[in-house]
């Protein structure tokens, strides 16, 4: 009988479609084959001939520069035995005629990355054309350590391009529309341009506790020319206003492209791009709003403010500071690195805030922990909770003999970490989720957490913030006593309680229009001093301007309350509102003072402006490769010019993001832009608008079209 020819590979089918619909991979734009570890991959081999029994057979998957067995980056497989081989085996299903369908699953550990195939047959190897094989995380697969149970959730948290952020201050939360778009083109070829870059070794890439700590480093442009450079002077030429972007995709493609960092980032944009990375890698992840954010840059867990004698707040002293908001992120995973209870949601942060082990870097820190108060767990836990949990001091500054003199004027306990906001699962609402990082305020669980908390004391005090603690916060200290209710009842009332009321939206160019309501819960009538002080500040907490105080003293009576108008003309800051170059606000401080006692209480409030809609026309449904017009119509109602207006739009799957000069707007002008755009993809799209000024910041709007097949 002749012998047989020698076997060789004629061709390979990567079964992208199919694949892809398995894996949940099938939105990647990318002409690779995208799929998630720990899951059967079924590819065809095409062969010169029928397959026999003692053929050999081998499928070589390799990663990096120098693929090795040793560290793992070159993976070996026989689909004619289907032995394992590090976690991963190849199995044949069916062999017929020349051709052989085989299923390859790779481990629920395997290196992330991007992985090229080679056939191998006895002295033949055989390399496809388009041989790109993508692994990502695998949130459906229950040995992954970011395995993720609910269906909604993982449609949320991995699946969807499209979100909000929320900014604006405690009192006057807005969500900005947000286009993560991870499986935007280029989008996985820069995430894995970053994971490269990250410098992590092949095994550190299993891993997503490491693999989202170094993304947390990579998206700033601090230390590592990273994505994002961080700009919050105000003064943005030579890039774009971080108010102007509307999405991630823009930020990305471009870092892509230039390998240069993208100018400007503020937290919010920071925080987009972080959750667009993490969803296109495979790791569940959402962006988390933090009002009321303490930047303790002192670790003492407590935020000093200090005001001059007529109780205005003074700018100089201070390096901690409390942000209106700051924006971070959470992602799911196991904590297998420590000891049981810390699995779940993990901080991690891209806003270049603070070092970690010398890198701004941030995270990734359990919730668990924050929430307990198990400040020494890795990674920072220490630097988010203070975050979420410091108290903010108000300090009168004197000047005697030349010298300052500090006298404590109040306290506010735990007056940091309002609100805690995210994106709610499979609806377009924000959710609440402060209770997933502190227990409520006055609660036992609360104050148990916090002497947890201030036991681990800071050795150091050079503002190390690895695995290292926090001194005990004022709350602890002789001065403020402790509470002497043990139970989880509510703490009692305190003798004045302070309100900011605001009788009408505030539009730039209105005056500013407050009552200060004091009310008593006293026996007895009692004299007050009260002292209220506006400032303009930016969204960081940084004061740009003083613009307007008053101080009165009232006679309340018994079980009373009592108003105080406080009114500023638009004159006093509209001049100012160009010199804020990110999200302004207006910050209220009112300091109440008991006359004959030492009592005193504090209260503030953020307000945030107002603005006029930009309306979108277009039809509300439009079918794949066919063009309509989306006209974009903005009326500027405010009695101010609007100077150098920018309008920027994006419609994932339909168009890029566009934008349009439109020069000054004056009061009662309407501006109209068009864009023509043709759908490339089938189901709901949303497109995204933002249009920003010299004075007025943040207008953005939203408009969903159905586009069929």
């Amino acid at each position: 009988s002749s012998v047989a020819p020698q076997l060789t590979v004629t061709g390979v089918d990567f079964l992208k479609s199919r694949n892809a619909r398995l894996h949940h991979t099938d939105a990647y734009d990318n002409q690779g084959l995208v799929a998630r570890r720990g899951q059967g991959i079924e590819m065809k081999l095409f062969f010169n001939r029928q397959l026999s029994a003692s053929d050999k057979v081998k499928l070589q998957f390799s990663i990096g520069d120098k693929p090795m067995k040793s560290q793992g980056t070159l993976i070996s497989l026989n689909p004619m035995t289907g032995k394992d081989y590090n976690g991963w085996r190849a199995t044949i299903i069916m062999s017929f005629n020349k051709e052989c369908l085989v299923t390859v699953i790779s481990s629920p550990n395997a290196i992330i990355g991007k992985y090229s195939l080679k056939v191998v047959t006895g002295s033949n190897s055989y390399k496809p054309e388009n041989d790109a094989v993508y692994l990502l995380f695998n949130p459906w697969c229950q040995e992954d350590t970011v395995f993720m149970a609910g269906n909604a959730e993982r449609n949320e948290y991995v699946l969807n391009d499209m979100g909000y952020i929320y900014v604006g201050s405690a009192d006057y939360i807005h969500g900005r529309p947000w286009n993560f778009g991870q499986f935007e083109e280029l989008i996985l070829d820069c995430c894995m341009d970053l994971l490269d870059q990250s410098k992590l070794k092949p095994n550190a890439r299993r891993d997503p506790v490491l693999v989202s700590r170094a993304m947390s480093a990579l998206v700033n442009d601090n230390d590592d020319r990273g994505v994002l450079m961080g700009n919050w002077s105000g003064m943005y030429t030579g890039g774009t206003s971080p108010l102007a972007w509307v999405g991630s995709v823009a930020i990305l493609q471009q870092y892509y492209k230039t390998k240069q960092p993208v100018r400007f980032g503020q937290c919010w944009v920071f925080s987009g791009v972080l959750t667009t990375v993490m969803r296109c890698l495979g790791v569940p992840a959402r962006s988390v709003s933090n009002f009321e954010s303490a930047h303790d840059t002192q670790e003492d867990l407590r935020v000093d403010i200090y005001l001059d004698e007529n109780r205005q707040p003074l700018n100089n002293l201070t390096l901690d500071s409390i942000w209106n908001f700051h924006v971070w992120n959470d992602v799911w995973m196991k904590r297998p690195d420590l000891p049981a209870g810390f699995d779940g949601w993990q901080a991690i942060d891209a806003t270049p805030q603070e070092q970690s082990q010398g890198v701004f870097q941030c995270g990734p820190s359990p919730l668990k922990a924050i929430l307990e108060g198990h400040v020494y767990v890795n990674f920072d836990c220490k630097f988010v909770y203070a975050e979420v949990n410091a108290d903010k001091v108000y300090w009168k500054v004197q000047k005697v003999n030349g010298q300052n003199k500090y006298t404590k004027l109040a306290v506010v306990t735990n007056a940091a970490g309002k609100n805690i906001s995210t994106k709610a699962v499979g609806q377009n609402r924000r959710e609440d989720i402060t209770l997933q990082y502190k227990y409520p305020e006055g609660s036992l669980k609360e104050r148990r957490s916090m002497q947890v908390a201030t036991s681990f004391i800071s050795g150091s005090g050079h503002g190390a913030r690895y695995a290292s603690a926090i001194v005990p916060r004022a709350r602890m200290l002789a001065d403020v006593s402790p509470s002497p209710w043990d139970n989880d009842e509510e703490p009692p009332k305190p003798e004045i309680q302070l309100e900011i009321a605001n009788k009408s939206p505030l539009y730039p160019g209105n005056p500013i229009d407050l009552d200060i309501i004091a009310k008593t819960f006293a026996p007895k009538s009692q004299t007050v001093n009260i002292a209220a002080s506006c400032q303009l500040q930016s969204y960081i907490g940084q004061i740009k301007a003083n613009i307007g105080c008053i101080k009165e003293t009232i006679k309340l009576e018994s079980k009373s309350e009592a108003r105080i108008p406080l009114k500023i003309a638009a004159d006093k800051y509209m001049g100012l509102l160009a010199s804020v170059g990110d999200e302004d606000l207006i910050k209220v401080t009112v300091i109440a003072e008991i006359e004959g006692t030492d009592k005193k209480f504090a209260k503030d409030m953020s307000l945030t402006f107002e603005y006029p809609p930009i309306t979108v026309e277009m039809p509300a449904t439009a079918k794949v490769d066919e063009e309509f017009s989306c006209a974009f119509i903005f009326k500027n109602t405010l009695n101010m010019v609007l100077q150098d207006c920018k309008l920027c739009v994006e419609g994932l799957g339909m168009f890029k993001l566009t934008s349009f000069d439109e020069g000054d707007i004056e009061p009662g002008r309407i501006i109209k832009s068009k864009v023509i755009c043709t759908p490339k993809r089938a189901g709901e799209k949303k497109i995204v608008a933002t249009l920003a000024s010299t004075q007025v910041k943040g207008i953005s709007v939203e408009k969903v079209i159905t586009i069929t097949e």
